[in-house]
């Protein structure tokens, strides 16, 4: 009997004291590819190890629409996440909505001022808070190429417009698709600003997609680059509508499809299937009409939603300093195919086509060619862009006029402005 009342008393006890459970960040992101998720899990091994368990809250979707659809009715239920992977002005609508908590304390502790870029904080610290924390910077403005398609019709890497549409008719004599593409929205707003900048420049850029400028909208330029886009939506197979994007770098990794026009992302897809810079692909930024210049950016980071709880606060701060850590930042863009957000880290340990993108965003930005992704809501709002994109599927897969195009793109942006 003495037995039991000690047995009774042992679990009556621990009921009574139950095992402290650790702190859970909840990170809710569209980084699904093989490429994102290597990324991405350099940041959860750090925090793991640092004490705080990783609720990982994946949506598929690769330009993010989806993501922010589940992230709106979190709000609505009052339940958002931690964390939330979300671009450009989206998140200074949310500071601005008062929903965005900081961890201005750990970056001050951590000096963080110090070694961001200005175009990157611009979109990490709203308000003089650091609302959201950055974990690398794309170059949207790129050629991904297959060298074994290259060697296959005997060409070197296009180096202007009119040598890479001269390719199209000798891949698909050689049974290759001259371009690989993913028929989605956003991915055509991705390579209609890699073609603006190619055929325009940044001073062209700027005034179109950054200040919205009705005149240069509607000019001569615009209409060149619609004649482009024309040019390449006929270089792509009839299988490209719905596409994943990462699917679509698969065709130029297996050497089905000899090009592909999207953000270094892409890279991470290579690096994911043991392919190397040189060897086995070439990354090369669009071809640049007239001696322009320029450099179109993205930043990448993690958003910061209010916490009340001290515990859960602690877990946005472990997050937050293992996002800004030297060597996550480096083994988060070895498997991302971006660049660090941090100026300070050794960039030697990346490959060649990273050291060529950290070198060409020092060159632009001190030239001032540097400018903000339009697809990603850097350049302008979701209502503009989300118009916008609208135009420029409506195009991409019609036979519109480039005239036309240029048209409808320019009204859709002025009725959203």
């Amino acid at each position: 009997m003495k037995q039991m009342s000690i047995a009774t008393a042992l679990i009556l006890g621990m009921v009574a004291s139950p095992v402290l459970a650790e702190p859970t960040v909840e990170v809710m992101h569209f980084w699904t590819s093989g490429g994102e998720a290597a990324a991405l899990s350099a940041v959860r091994d750090k925090v793991v190890a640092n004490g705080v368990a990783w609720a990982d809250a994946p949506v598929a979707g690769g330009g993010g629409d989806a993501a922010k659809t589940a992230l709106q009715a979190r709000i609505a239920s009052g339940n958002p996440p931690a964390a939330m992977l979300m671009l450009g002005q989206n998140i200074i609508d949310w500071a601005n909505e008062g929903l965005l908590g900081n961890v201005d304390a750990l970056a001050a502790a951590e000096g963080w001022d110090a070694v961001l870029p200005q175009a990157v904080k611009d979109f990490t610290k709203v308000g003089g808070h650091y609302v959201s924390v950055p974990t690398n910077v794309h170059r949207t403005d790129v050629i991904w190429a297959s060298k074994a398609a290259f060697d296959a019709i005997g060409a070197p890497y296009p180096t202007t417009w009119e040598e890479l549409n001269a390719l199209a008719p000798k891949f698909v004599a050689a049974g290759i698709i001259p371009l690989a593409h993913g028929g989605q929205p956003w991915q055509e707003a991705y390579m209609f600003e890699a073609v603006a900048m190619g055929i325009g420049g940044a001073d062209f850029y700027r005034k179109a997609l950054v200040d919205l400028d009705d005149a240069t909208l509607r000019g001569e330029t615009m209409v060149t680059v619609f004649t482009e886009l024309a040019t390449l939506r006929d270089m792509i197979d009839e299988n490209a509508a719905g596409r994943d994007w990462n699917l679509a770098t698969a065709m130029v990794i297996n050497g089905e499809a000899a090009m592909q026009i999207m953000g270094d992302w892409a890279k991470g897809e290579f690096t994911n299937a043991g392919k190397v810079p040189g060897d086995d692909f070439a990354c090369i930024p669009v071809p640049k009409a007239n001696g322009q210049a320029g450099f179109v950016y993205l930043v990448n980071s993690l958003s910061l939603f209010t916490q009340t709880d001290p515990e859960a606060i602690h877990a946005q701060e472990v997050l937050a300093s293992a996002i800004m850590d030297p060597q996550v930042q480096i083994d988060f863009n070895l498997a991302k195919g971006a660049i660090p957000a941090r100026m300070d880290v050794d960039m030697s340990a990346l490959d060649a086509c990273a050291q060529s993108t950290a070198a060409d965003l020092a060159t632009a930005d001190a030239a001032g060619t540097a400018v903000p992704t339009f697809a990603g809501t850097h350049a302008a709002n979701a209502a503009v862009v989300g118009a916008a994109t609208d135009a420029i599927t409506e195009f991409f897969n019609s036979d519109m006029t480039a005239t036309d195009g240029a048209a409808t793109l320019a009204d859709a942006i002025m009725a959203a402005k």
